[in-house]
């Protein structure tokens, strides 16, 4: 499978604003923490769950260059992470080394 042929296009309204990185409105940092505390965070390749939040202390939460080092063993797959949490929601998706890019957004739940 061919990278290009399932990478969505980029949307902005990520995150905001990183110390680490400065502004990364379509990109996530890759000190972030797959977590969002209360919801769902996961890393998916081709819509499989890789890793989970799940019952996982924060420190004990993958980052987001952690989920790189396992994407850019195996980069030709649709590697994606997802946050659904309280009131807002976001998919990104994997576009190239160190580059997951903000591909949907939506209001979470509650």
């Amino acid at each position: 499978m061919s990278e290009k042929n399932y990478l969505l296009p980029a949307i902005e309204g990520g995150l905001g604003p990183c110390l680490c990185c400065g502004d990364t409105k379509s990109q996530i940092c890759a000190e972030r923490r797959i977590a969002v505390g209360f919801g769902l965070a996961k890393l998916t390749k081709d819509g499989e769950t890789i890793w989970m939040e799940d019952q996982h202390d924060w420190d004990e939460c993958m980052t987001v260059a952690q989920a790189e080092e396992l994407a850019k063993a195996d980069p030709d797959h649709d590697w994606r992470i997802v946050l659904h949490g309280p009131l807002r929601g976001m998919t990104y998706q994997r576009h190239g080394d160190t580059q997951w890019m903000l591909v949907e957004k939506n209001e979470g739940f509650a």
